[in-house]
């Protein structure tokens, strides 16, 4: 990364806010709880999850939003194909438990 873009002061933190908040929570995965983080992605890439996790016998598929926009398109994709028993989401937003995917607010990743 050019030294320009850390110079610019919040233009670095507009244009690459998706990549730092997922790196925020693979950190916090790593380092604050029990858990091994891995990817999945398709070969055809139709869909990705940034994180899957196993919480004893179950596969959780982990999906991280930097925006206000929180569809999670690729996260329910992957719940309709593979049926877990609860998708996580980590987001600006509270938290709120759905019917098949649980919101975890970014600072309480370490809590999951």
């Amino acid at each position: 990364m050019p030294a320009k873009s850390i110079l610019e002061g919040n233009d670095i933190f507009i244009e690459f806010k998706g990549a730092l908040t997922e790196q925020y929570v693979l950190q916090q995965l790593i380092s604050d709880t029990p858990y091994t983080p891995y990817y999945y992605g398709t070969e055809k890439a139709t869909f990705e999850q940034d994180f899957l996790i196993q919480k004893e016998d179950a596969i959780i598929p982990i999906e991280v939003k930097a925006e206000t926009n929180i569809r999670s398109q690729s996260l329910k994709a992957y719940y309709d194909k593979f049926h877990p028993e609860k998708a996580v989401r980590f987001s600006t937003l509270k938290y709120m438990d759905q019917e098949w995917m649980v919101n975890i607010p970014l600072y309480a990743v370490c809590n999951l």
